[in-house]
């Protein structure tokens, strides 16, 4: 798929400083470079396979998914029924359950890399990617690190040259630490919850979690399953709904009713259902938005809470609900309601965020927090052969539909001009 360039693009090399052409390999890439082996990187591979594109696939871990294979706990399942996770042209078993796990789900997409034999280049991080306006071609930086024996030895440095460049590094690249008053005399446990696994360690323990979307409200659930006292602080408003209604998937009865009725009248029609469901919410402390679930998704990427139990532990008093932190202290925390409370350990499950802005340089088609700026449907396409996937705030779904769209473009265009070339 790709080969040694120094003699088939000389014009290319000699846009190289010095330093920099001794200091790396040059390699051309007949095809696109793709940033990124989670599902979207492999969801645009694929569709480039059927249509017989060369490509790479640039990944900075030791394995596909690697977000969900080292930074998820261990009682995730996918929120939304398989039919809405599942990439192009390859479906889950059919002996898997509706809600897949995470071992599942992490099975079912070293699968589908096997079943399209894509072969993602591991351990090998990029540093930058910038388009070169004089020769039309994208140079993307890499550090490759290189092991014997499973011993790291030395990093390789890299540089690819390709005419088509694909983003597929997604939303949740980097985790969001926030700061606080007096964190670093708290002395505690603290971590984040990617590196979150389970409650086992946390028996007995009284334990803060920051947060409370679905992976807030998921491990604090997790923890209470492992009989320790959590404490979720909530600073901002959430929608929680049910994850079914009457045996149908909250999301699939959403899909369903926007194909006949506008968004805001869906958005009215699920938090009647929530209130019949799960009751006035509000009273233990879970302050809804002042906009729709799906029109608040749409706006600012807020993903509303699916239930999956937490609530109930919240009803019980198993989970406690408090309002925002104001300051740590030597093995507690002051609120902002001016409540100070004890704990021995803080999960942060504060999120996490795009680092695109980290390493590609000098464009406009992301916004400053890696987002394209263009919405869905129209943030699959930038210029100069740019594409992003991953990015729609639309889970796998959305990233399948924008993986399909970029596999197809790209494929006519290379079509188009290897035929030109010949």
């Amino acid at each position: 798929m790709s080969n040694t360039c120094l003699n088939n693009i000389p014009s290319v090399v000699q846009t190289f400083d010095h330093d920099d052409f001794f200091a790396r390999r040059c390699i051309w890439v007949n095809g696109p470079v793709i940033v990124g082996a989670g599902p979207s990187g492999l969801a645009v591979g694929a569709g480039l396979k059927k249509q017989d594109v060369p490509f790479i696939i640039l990944e900075r871990a030791n394995c596909v998914a690697s977000l969900w294979q080292n930074h998820t706990y261990d009682c995730l399942k996918l929120h939304l029924p398989k039919q809405f996770s599942q990439l192009p042209n390859f479906p889950f078993p059919e002996d898997f359950p509706e809600y897949p796990t995470k071992r599942q789900f992490i099975t079912y997409l070293e699968s589908y890399a096997k079943h399209f034999d894509i072969s993602p280049h591991f351990n090998e991080t990029v540093q930058s990617a910038k388009y070169d306006e004089t020769f039309g071609l994208w140079r993307v930086k890499t550090i490759r690190e290189t092991s014997s024996n499973s011993n790291l030895i030395g990093d390789d440095q890299v540089e690819y040259i390709c005419r088509w460049l694909v983003v597929a590094t997604g939303e949740n690249a980097e985790k969001v630490v926030p700061e606080f008053e007096g964190f670093e005399e708290f002395g505690g446990h603290v971590i984040h919850v990617c590196d979150y696994k389970s409650g086992k360690r946390y028996g007995g323990k009284r334990v803060l979690v920051v947060g409370c979307g679905n992976s807030g409200m998921e491990v604090s659930l997790d923890l209470c399953s492992h009989e320790a006292e959590p404490t979720m602080v909530v600073r901002n408003s959430v929608h929680v709904l049910p994850r079914e209604v009457m045996g149908k998937s909250t999301f699939e009865l959403a899909v369903l009713l926007m194909k006949w009725l506008p968004l805001w009248l869906v958005d009215k029609i699920l938090l009647i259902l929530a209130w019949l469901i799960l009751g006035n919410v509000e009273k233990y402390g879970l302050r809804r938005p002042s906009i729709g679930p799906l029109q608040l998704k749409n706006s600012a990427g807020k993903t509303p809470v699916l239930d999956i139990g937490a609530l109930q532990k919240i009803r019980s008093g198993e989970i406690k609900v408090v309002p925002g932190v104001k300051r740590f202290f030597p093995g507690r925390v002051e609120l902002v309601n001016g409540d100070d409370i004890e704990i021995d350990s803080v999960i942060l499950a504060t999120g996490y965020r795009s680092n695109v802005p980290s390493w590609l340089k000098e464009n406009d088609f992301f916004s400053q927090d890696g987002i394209p700026k263009n919405p869905f449907p129209n943030g699959w396409k930038g210029k100069a052969g740019l594409y992003a996937v991953g990015f729609t705030r639309k889970g796998l779904s959305g990233a399948s539909l924008d993986a399909i769209s970029v596999a197809h473009d790209i494929s006519k265009s290379w079509k188009e001009e290897t035929k030109q070339r010949k």
